[in-house]
């Protein structure tokens, strides 16, 4: 069965690449549709109901992921279909490809209120004010931070878990998204189980990008000096982790003043050397795709050693 699950998450991968990002489409921009439009309205009537609601949401996609995987344990090919079709369903690398490629366009071309429009899709900062250089900054940062989110995570966990690991990172991830309005008191849960779930998959994600760096041209050293060194500084246990590694590839600085509709951050300077511009962004989104390739090999080779352990016992 860790074979099915194997080949069902290289077939979920391969589906992501060649059908692209059908958003209108998608069953993951589905469920945070429907999950923001019942927390909206449940909220509105009392803020705790609304976050047992959207978290009941989320433990009805992982509940569902549990049936699916022991219905496939019947058939090593309905597990891999099973398998598959979860993994494209909540795998973001190819809109995260389409997002940033799109940043990278609209900023070659001076089109900054595109850029902007683009860049709220992915990521919660105020960016009104921000210039090409300010927008450059934050599209590096937000596909390193998505690569690690919508394509590592769900591999790590799928191949640990499968279907329920797959399912259920996803739904933490869109959760985190839809609690950002919230008072701090309501999104506090979710932050602290979404920082457990991603723990390990940021930190995977940070040493694929060492080993990505060269294949785009970067610095697989830079990037393991600027990971070690400036993310001690960061409060987060996972923020940054990535953009430093992205930002040490890249040979580049990323982070600093940064302003959300909560307020102010001054979050630590990532990396060293120049500002980043359009070209950097369009090397962030190859090292993203190359990261998500490798994390793809990981994720057979973990599913497989999952696999052995159990046999073993």
């Amino acid at each position: 069965m860790s074979a099915a699950r194997a080949i069902g998450l290289v077939l979920g991968v391969a589906a992501d690449g060649v059908i692209g990002d059908p958003r209108s489409r998608r069953p993951a921009t589905a469920f945070a549709r429907a999950a923001s439009a019942a927390d909206a309205k449940v909220r509105s009537k009392h803020p705790v109901a609304g976050v047992l609601w959207t978290g009941g949401l989320a433990g009805s996609a992982v509940l569902a992921g549990v049936l699916a995987e022991r219905a496939g344990r019947r058939s090593p090919v309905l597990q891999a279909t099973t398998t598959a079709v979860t993994t494209w369903a909540v795998l973001g690398a190819a809109g995260l490809a389409a997002h940033g490629t799109s940043l990278a366009r609209d900023l070659e071309e001076g089109e900054l209120e595109t850029a902007r429009g683009t860049l709220s899709t992915l990521d919660p900062r105020v960016a009104d004010d921000l210039g090409v250089i300010g927008l450059s900054r934050a599209s590096v940062e937000t596909l390193a931070e998505n690569t690690a989110d919508v394509v590592i995570a769900p591999l790590v966990w799928g191949a640990l878990a499968g279907i329920p690991g797959l399912l259920g990172s996803r739904a933490i991830s869109l959760l985190r998204g839809i609690g950002r309005g919230r008072p701090e008191r309501y999104r506090w849960l979710v932050a602290r189980l979404d920082e457990i779930v991603h723990l390990v998959p940021t930190r995977v994600a940070a040493g694929l990008t060492v080993l990505a760096a060269p294949v785009v041209g970067g610095s697989a050293g830079g990037a393991w000096r600027a990971w070690r060194r400036d993310t001690t500084a960061h409060p987060s246990p996972n923020a940054g982790r990535v953009e430093a590694a992205f930002a040490g590839a890249l040979e580049i600085r990323v982070g600093g003043r940064t302003v959300y509709p909560h307020g102010v951050e001054e979050l630590p300077v990532l990396g060293i050397g120049r500002n980043p511009d359009a070209g950097h962004v369009t090397r962030a989104v190859e090292l993203s795709r190359v990261v998500g390739w490798l994390g793809a090999l990981s994720s057979v080779v973990l599913a497989g050693l999952v696999g052995l352990r159990r046999r073993r016992r």
